[in-house]
């Protein structure tokens, strides 16, 4: 069920919410959550999608607000209630902001839509501040979700990572890295246990999680990592390969194709694992299952990324 409300008021969403859920037998308990989506226009039904989505494994309300930033429009608060089949496991509110209902204070917006006694997760997945912990918005939740890898430049938003870091922040370049985190550690727990000497991370330039890795593997095994961005032209799309290096030789984790990689580890034939790039809902659903600070993530964007050799960060092109 979809309810339109044009030129309307917060009270009156929240009138029109109850006697939507009334009406189509649709009810709030259950709801774990509110997520609290900042986007535009243009990404509207991309991120609706992939939080009804993530709504199945976390049924909560999803808030998802648009601001028009036009200095000559009139003040006005559009907004639409979607619930049942076109909500999945939640119940979606969106709300176009126009002149100064969208200048002023973000947070009056939301207030009065959020479900009482439950967690707050604001995610931002293209236009982000450069301090999402200090707006308004931010400021209301226990975890706030960045997305690197629609940055304009990638690189340098992960740089900046570290800098603006508070309890409760985390990006989607750091989720992507899950499936790869899990395979190198699963290597390392398997004889031979020789320690590794030294790390090679290679991948695409616009794959903010090739940083993110290369931060991690520093952190972690305390050893020297060479690590940069490849051309377009050699590899296009996400991580490339990790190289393991020890004394009984080195353990590779090489994609061959953008789903595909191949483990290659000495006295033992190759390994072609299924290594395909994280859909936006498996990220977001992971996020969501947690919603206590990531140590880890902090620890990697701020003590990992300072133990980086300035010299491996030499290409970001």
């Amino acid at each position: 069920m979809i309810v339109d409300l044009p030129d309307t008021t917060v009270s009156k969403i929240s009138r029109a919410l109850v006697n939507v859920r009334e009406e189509g037998g649709a009810v709030a308990l259950g709801r774990v959550l509110t997520l609290i989506i900042l986007t535009r226009e243009g990404s509207l039904e991309e991120v609706v999608e992939a939080a009804n989505d993530a709504s199945r494994e976390h049924p909560m309300r999803v808030i998802v607000v648009m601001i028009d930033g036009s200095t000559d429009t009139d003040s006005r608060l559009d907004a639409q209630i979607r619930v049942g089949g076109d909500a999945g496991a939640s119940e979606v509110i969106t709300l176009r902001a126009f002149g100064e209902a969208g200048s002023s204070n973000l947070e009056s917006l939301v207030t009065g839509l959020l479900l009482p006694d439950a967690p707050v997760v604001v995610w931002w997945p293209n236009k982000t501040p450069e301090s999402p912990s200090t707006t308004s918005i931010g400021r209301i939740a226990q975890r706030r979700i960045t997305d690197a890898a629609t940055k304009s430049d990638p690189a340098a938003w992960v740089a900046s990572l570290g800098k603006n870091q508070a309890p409760g922040d985390t990006d989607l370049a750091w989720t992507r890295l899950t499936h790869w985190r899990e395979q190198l550690a699963a290597v390392l727990d398997q004889p031979p246990y020789d320690a590794v000497t030294a790390v090679q991370v290679r991948g695409a330039a616009s794959s903010p999680s090739t940083a993110l890795l290369a931060a991690w593997l520093r952190l972690m095994l305390d050893v020297p990592v060479d690590w940069r961005y490849l051309p377009e032209d050699e590899w296009s799309d996400g991580i490339k390969s990790v190289r393991l290096t020890r004394a009984g030789g080195d353990v590779v984790l090489e994609r061959s194709s953008p789903a595909i990689a191949c483990l290659t580890q000495p006295g033992q034939p190759e390994h072609d694992l299924v290594l395909p790039r994280r859909t936006l809902r498996e990220c977001l659903a992971e996020e969501l299952r947690r919603l206590d600070p990531d140590v880890l993530y902090g620890r990697v964007i701020t003590e990992g990324w300072e133990l980086l050799e300035p010299a491996t960060q030499e290409t970001h092109g």
